[in-house]
Formats: C-alpha cells, sequence, structure tokens
C-alpha cells in the first residue's frame, strides 16, 4: 500500500533559533527583576515602589510577549491557520494590557512625587511606540480576525501589517533602552561612569534586549522559514480568487 506521510516537521535550525529566543526572553525577565529588587528596592503597587511596576511591565509585554506573538507563525507552521491567528492576537493583546498597566504605574507614581510627564524622549517614543501598537492590534483584529473583509482587503493589508509589526517591535526596544539609560542618569549618575555593579547589570539587560530582537528579527525575516500554506488554504484563496475575477462560480458548467 501508500507509505504513511511522514508527520510534518519544524527546520532544524528553526527550533534552535526559537529556543535561543525564549532562553533570553526569560533571562530578560530575570535580569529585569534582578536590577528592580537588588538596586532599586523591588517591586509593589501602593507604595513609593510603584514606578518599578513600569519597567517589569513593558520589558514583559511589549518585548517578551510581543516578541513572541510574532513567533507563532513559525513556531506553529502546521496547526490550523485560524487558531494560530488568534494565538497571534491574544499573545498581543495580553502585552497591551500589561503594557497599560506599565503606563499607568508610571503616571500614578509622577503624580505621587510631582514629577512632571511626558517630558523625556524616552516617553515620547514609548507613548508613540504603544498608541500606534493598540492602533496595529485594532486594524489587525479588524482585517484579519472578523469575517467581514474581504480577501483582496486582506491581501492589500497584510504587508502593511508586517511591515508596521516588525517596525513596532524595534521601536519597542528602543524605546526600553532610551528608558534604561534615563534611569541609570536619574539615579547613579555620579557613579555610573566608575563601572559600578547597577550600571553593569543595567547595560547587560539592554544587551539582551537588542540580541532577543536580533535573534527574533532572523527568524522572521529568514524566507525558507514562513509558514508553509495548507492545503486548505490555497484552495480556499483560489476559490477566492475566481470569485473576485468577476467569474460567478456557476460560469464553469
Amino acid at each position: 500500500g501508500m507509505e504513511e506521510a511522514p508527520p510534518p516537521t519544524s527546520p532544524a535550525g528553526l527550533s534552535a533559533y526559537v529556543a535561543v529566543s525564549q532562553l533570553l526572553g526569560l533571562t530578560l525577565l530575570v535580569t529585569t527583576g534582578a536590577w528592580l529588587g537588588r538596586y532599586r528596592g523591588g517591586v509593589a503597587w501602593h507604595s513609593s515602589l510603584q514606578f518599578n511596576v513600569h519597567p517589569l511591565c513593558m520589558v514583559l509585554g511589549m518585548v517578551f510577549l510581543q516578541g513572541d506573538a510574532l513567533l507563532v507563525y513559525r513556531v506553529f507552521r502546521h496547526e490550523a491557520k485560524r487558531s494560530t491567528k488568534a494565538l497571534h492576537a491574544l499573545l498581543h493583546g495580553l502585552a497591551l494590557l500589561i503594557a497599560l498597566v506599565g503606563i499607568v504605574a508610571v503616571f500614578e507614581s509622577h503624580r505621587a512625587k510631582g514629577i512632571p510627564d511626558m517630558y523625556s524622549l524616552h516617553s515620547w517614543c514609548g507613548m508613540a511606540t504603544f498608541v500606534l501598537y493598540l492602533l496595529q492590534w485594532l486594524l489587525g483584529c479588524g482585517f484579519f480576525l472578523f469575517p467581514g473583509a474581504s480577501f483582496s482587503l486582506r491581501s492589500r493589508y497584510k504587508p502593511h501589517h508586517i511591515f508596521f509589526g516588525v517596525s513596532l517591535f524595534i521601536l519597542s526596544i528602543a524605546a526600553c533602552l532610551l528608558g534604561i539609560t534615563e534611569m541609570l542618569l536619574f539615579k547613579i549618575s555620579d557613579s555610573y561612569s566608575h563601572f559600578v555593579p547597577e550600571g553593569i547589570l543595567a547595560n547587560t539587560l539592554g544587551m539582551l534586549l537588542v540580541a532577543f530582537g536580533l535573534v527574533v528579527g532572523y527568524v522572521l525575516t529568514r524566507d525558507d522559514w514562513k509558514r508553509p500554506p495548507l492545503a486548505e488554504e490555497l484552495a480556499l484563496s483560489m476559490d477566492f480568487k475566481t470569485l473576485t475575477e468577476g467569474e460567478s462560480p456557476g460560469d464553469g458548467s
């Protein structure tokens, strides 16, 4: 009889890169926690430590979860497109919620301490990134998740969605680097130039953020690692093509 088709697998290199990305992502969170815990007094909501919720939430939401949301189409290569899409949207939604908590934390902390808001380059880049990220998520849900959008509209919007998705991920990491720099110059400006442990740890966090971005970016941009369309997706897009090119299904009879 006919041979059983082997179960579909991921390219070996892809699995290795994804594993490294997850290791880096967890290291990011541990390093952020270590910095805040060891040198900044830890994390609490209703106290003078409320500010520290901000860096933790932004790294978790806008970097780690956002990065992982971008990777789902590479990792879940053979699952139904619809469920992969839902996971993509869900992870981005979760990232947005966590980031929102982080933004509320910094505004409340500023209000409690009488510090002005939104004057620094970090805050401008960060807020722009968050607002565009929310917009991108809403547009993505509107075009791809809800059945209303036509196939041609989806395929026209898709390259824009991909470009802005990668751009916002890069911008998020850039905003983190600006934030780390700002915090070090506020807190340890006198000792930073002496290579004190806090400065080295925070610089290391910055380099880990860059490394995470590079690994995720590499996985996303390798053409041969893109998700192969499943048979039913190809059939579906052919049907839509026929419909959108003005032939009614009955014409072929």
